[in-house]
């Protein structure tokens, strides 16, 4: 077992729920999530539908079984998802050189710029609600959010 954390004693009282690291990650996800959401949605798409748009743009050629395990989606579900983005012309299927039973996915020139556009728009979002930090506190989050992932074996990312 991990250390236990010590409560920062300057803003909560030990005991209390804002002592909690689990109680702060949690009330600051709902924030980050909410906005996300949010600015996803204000440019026309999902977040779900967002984020398989944004592997199928950064791993040309994945198949559809690999999009639903990297992002922990029901094929099921996956299906309706990249029909909703082919119909929009921001990806195709394609053969998968060697097997048949399987579909490959390829981004369009429209899914590329559509997802830049996305992203540019949550990042400027995320760095407005990270602007209480230096940029050295939000390297330094951002560095320890991927290593507890990491170890904790939810680390979908090449």
């Amino acid at each position: 077992m991990g250390k236990v954390l010590k409560a920062d004693t300057d803003n909560a009282a030990a005991g209390s729920i804002d002592s909690l690291l689990g109680y702060n990650l949690k009330r600051a996800y709902m924030i980050f999530r909410d906005d996300f959401r949010n600015s996803v949605e204000n440019a026309g798409m999902t977040p779900r539908a967002m984020s398989v748009l944004a592997q199928i743009v950064e791993m040309p050629m994945i198949t559809q079984s690999d999009v639903a395990r990297r992002l922990g989606i029901e094929r099921s579900g996956l299906v309706a998802i990249i029909d909703e983005l082919e119909k929009g012309g921001l990806v195709r299927r394609a053969a998968v050189p060697g097997d048949r039973r399987s579909q490959a996915l390829v981004p369009t020139a429209q899914g590329h710029k559509r997802i830049r556009a996305i992203l540019q728009q949550v990042q400027a979002h995320e760095a407005n609600l990270l602007s209480p930090l230096n940029p050295q506190e939000q390297a330094q989050l951002l560095h320890m959010l991927r290593k507890l992932r990491h170890a904790h074996g939810n680390d979908s990312t090449p």
